[in-house]
């Protein structure tokens, strides 16, 4: 902890959470834009998918070395840098209409935008006691998921008065802005943390415990219906299945998020009070198991549709609790590059989903609009991955129990 005014450390910890809010909107965009971006780039699902799930890949592949370089480096300069990766990562979608620049922006948006949540541990830690470092946590993961309900109902709303090449324009225009910020509000003063592990000795070995490696794995597995739905396909979804307006599509979808405002304390005190975390995460993959595969059907009014998406909201904060039980599977030690390398590999999830939804959903159609039944038969994996998380974490629980 730094030697800073209330006033220091309050304003490093507004531009920190605003980067977290800011990329979240941006992560979200392709679920709100993603019939212009078809037609502009002229791509088909499979295509499109990559290009959604290129950001969950390098997010996650980040997450080692920014950590390092901000325990190393001062983050008056890295956090900026983070913040003006993540504009560019959107640059190619103004000058560009080929989906390979569009990929190469995502892409590195991804690499800026893992830098934000970093961002934010390592200036609640410079700025507050590390007892505040839960609450101050969570008004962060607060604001960043309301970000995120902003990249929907409302970005689809202006999108009817407004070209969305002028929205993505003001994204950057407010990027920039905020690099400028950061840079003049994080102090310059900072000591740097040496280690005296051997990091690269540490990862191997929580890589070689099966335990944290089987608990990752079907935690990522259940990422589907935040990262794979809520993100991009949701809104196209309700739009074809459900004949749901676009802007309305794009609110519903994003009440996942809502949702998770409510899972993050709720799911995770009812975890921590019954000892039950694998069960909870357990119950969590069944409900939503059962919710997608009803929905994909085609059943249940809007309404009922807004009063299940946010209840799935609340069953995705399970991630929160799967991060926790893989860290007890490990050494005091290694819990901190546990938790890291977790979060790691259950984000890269994120690019699976989006590829294999892309596949199954085939050509697109003209205007960019694809049918019910491709929507059906491709976020079917949503639901499959589900089951099969339930039944490894099933799995894990009889383990745990021997």
């Amino acid at each position: 902890m730094l030697s800073l005014s209330p006033y220091q450390a309050w304003s490093m910890w507004a531009v920190a959470t605003l980067f977290y809010a800011y990329q979240y909107v941006l992560r979200v965009l392709p679920n709100v834009i993603r019939e212009e971006l078809l037609v502009h780039f002229n791509t088909n699902a499979l295509e499109f998918g990559q290009f959604a799930g290129l950001y969950y890949l390098s997010y996650s592949l980040m997450h080692i070395p920014l950590a390092i370089w901000l325990d190393r480096k001062n983050p008056k300069y890295i956090i900026p840098l983070c913040i003006l990766a993540t504009v560019a990562g959107i640059v190619p979608l103004l000058i560009s209409d080929t989906i390979a620049a569009a990929n190469i922006g995502r892409f590195i948006m991804g690499i800026g935008s893992s830098g934000a949540i970093l961002g934010v541990f390592k200036v609640i830690r410079l700025g507050f006691p590390e007892s505040h470092f839960n609450r101050m946590l969570g008004l962060s993961v607060t604001v960043g998921l309301v970000g995120a309900l902003y990249g929907g109902l409302p970005v689809r709303t202006l999108l009817e008065t407004t070209h969305w090449q002028d929205i993505v324009l003001y994204f950057c225009w407010i990027g920039s802005f905020l690099a400028v910020l950061a840079y003049v509000v994080i102090p310059s003063k900072y000591k740097p943390i040496i280690s005296t592990h051997n990091i690269m000795d540490d990862i191997i070995q929580v890589l070689k415990n099966k335990n944290v490696l089987m608990v990752c794995i079907c935690a990522g597995l259940m990422l589907g219906p935040l990262e794979g739905f809520a993100d991009v396909w949701g809104a196209g979804f309700l739009q074809s299945v459900y004949q749901i307006a676009p802007a309305k599509a794009a609110g519903i979808s994003s009440l996942m998020f809502l949702g998770m405002l409510f899972g993050a304390p709720g799911l995770t005190y009812m975890a921590d009070y019954l000892k039950a975390h694998i069960k909870i995460i357990i119950g969590a993959a069944l409900f939503m198991g059962t919710v997608f595969v009803t929905m994909l059907y085609g059943f249940g009014s809007p309404e009922m549709l807004s009063v299940l998406f946010t209840a799935v909201g609340v069953a995705c904060a399970y991630q929160i609790i799967a991060i926790y039980v893989a860290s007890t599977y490990v050494r005091e030690r290694h819990v901190s590059i546990t938790t890291a390398l977790a979060n790691m590999i259950i984000m890269t999830f994120g690019y699976f989903f989006h590829t294999v939804i892309g596949i199954m959903m085939g050509d697109h159609q003209s205007g960019g609009n694809f049918s019910h039944e491709q929507y059906q038969y491709g976020l079917s994996i949503i639901p499959i991955c589900l089951f099969i998380a339930a039944i490894g974490f099933m799995i894990q629980l009889k383990r745990n129990k021997a």
